[in-house]
């Protein structure tokens, strides 16, 4: 990955001021992946964008993320540090699952992303991993759960005859299909568990990479901003100028403008 210029990381979160926090994860992967057709972005598997997210933010930021949440139990807070690249690591999919009985598999699918294989109770099912378009539509409606089943569904056999209907799949095989999804793509659901250090119980919290993200660079974008008022103050030079200069030397320059 490229890492991007500070006048480009601006514009991202300039862009993003006015976005929702759907539209400033879409603004972070494209960030992220200027080599993929802005349009294709949102039908990426879930998981696949989550990996692309953890990878700029180590890029930008550096390993170490500090995470703090409230015991779930007693209400403390837990502070903790996380090595981004360590937890990405142990979010490496299952890839290469063969399609026996009842067994995921994956291969080839619609515009994206990959294919599930489901075989069960006399049941042949087909179903697309979800992307982030997926999961948006899903949520607008009434029933989410079927809603994305519609959505996603590639192919459903039984006994050799065809089923058109997501809502024909029985709740074992909707189970079974639920489950081989989390395989194929854990990157789409990153919980952690953390124990609490004060009651011992533990807290089961999502972490949501896209919002940690612009969290960051909206500090770090604020900081930046105040740098260059106060070296275009003393120094007179525009604003180009000044994200030109390498971070080291715009803090070179700050020093000196704090000694005059």
């Amino acid at each position: 990955m490229a890492i991007t210029g500070a006048a480009e990381l601006l514009a991202t979160w300039e862009a993003g001021l006015a976005e929702a926090s759907t539209g400033r994860a879409l603004l972070l992967h494209r960030t992220a992946r200027p080599d993929v057709d802005a349009a294709t972005l949102p039908v990426l598997p879930v998981g696949e964008r989550e990996a692309d997210l953890f990878a700029l933010r180590r890029a930008l930021f550096g390993e170490r993320m500090q995470v703090r949440l409230a015991c779930s139990a007693c209400g403390a807070d837990m502070e903790f540090d996380l090595d981004a690249g360590e937890f990405a690591r142990s979010l490496g999919g299952a890839g290469g699952l063969s399609g026996g009985p009842g067994g995921p598999g994956d291969g080839p699918g619609g515009p994206g992303g990959s294919v599930v294989r489901v075989r069960q109770d006399g049941w042949d099912v087909e179903f697309r991993l979800p992307g982030v378009a997926d999961l948006t539509a899903a949520a607008r409606a009434a029933d989410p759960r079927a809603a994305l089943l519609a959505r996603c569904l590639v192919s459903a056999v039984r006994d050799g005859t065809t089923t058109v209907g997501a809502g024909d799949l029985p709740v074992p095989v909707q189970r079974r299909i639920a489950e081989a999804v989390e395989a194929v793509d854990p990157g789409a659901d990153v919980t952690l568990n953390i124990a609490c250090p004060e009651c011992g119980e533990a807290t089961r919290a999502e972490l949501d990479i896209a919002s940690y993200l612009w969290t960051e660079l909206d500090a770090w974008a604020r900081d930046l901003l105040l740098d260059v008022h106060l070296l275009a103050t003393s120094y007179g030079w525009s604003e180009p100028e000044i994200l030109a200069l390498s971070p080291l030397r715009r803090r070179y320059y700050l020093e000196l403008c704090a000694d005059v």
